[in-house]
């Protein structure tokens, strides 16, 4: 039995301490899932595309800094991450679209009868993520 090690093992509160790269491959694995999703965005009308790509971005800088940069290099999501963080801006087109498509989502939500607690829950986050995004400069 090895005390230096066990302190070493131990963090301050007394449990056993995660080792550090468990960490990032939690957040490997996130940025994998929010482009993915990103790229869903890409094709399907209703998914914004630009809101995951920034938070696989994030995701990327905690996790794997290889990911984060070809992140930052694609031709494509490269000026999205970059102009965020510059200027925390998001283009005119990502904010129309993600409004249009927070609307769409509730009309449909109302459309299928779903409950009023839902609809005012749901109708709530939307209406201060629009507030959100409408406050950043577009340019």
């Amino acid at each position: 039995m090895n005390p230096g090690k066990m302190d070493a093992d131990m963090n301050i509160s007394g449990g056993v301490a995660m080792p550090e790269h468990s960490g990032k491959t939690g957040f490997r694995i996130l940025s994998y899932i929010a482009l993915g999703l990103a790229a869903i965005g890409v094709v399907l009308p209703l998914l914004p595309t630009t809101p995951f790509v920034l938070l696989a971005a994030f995701f990327a800088s905690k996790g794997s800094p290889t990911f984060a940069r070809w992140l930052e290099e694609h031709p494509r999501f490269g000026p999205v991450i970059a102009d965020w963080r510059r200027n925390r801006v998001v283009p005119a087109k990502a904010k129309s679209l993600a409004c249009v498509m927070m609307a769409l989502s509730w009309g449909i939500l109302f459309a299928l009868g779903t409950s009023m607690m839902v609809l005012a829950l749901a109708g709530s986050a939307m209406v201060c993520s629009a507030c959100y995004l409408l406050a950043r400069p577009s340019f």
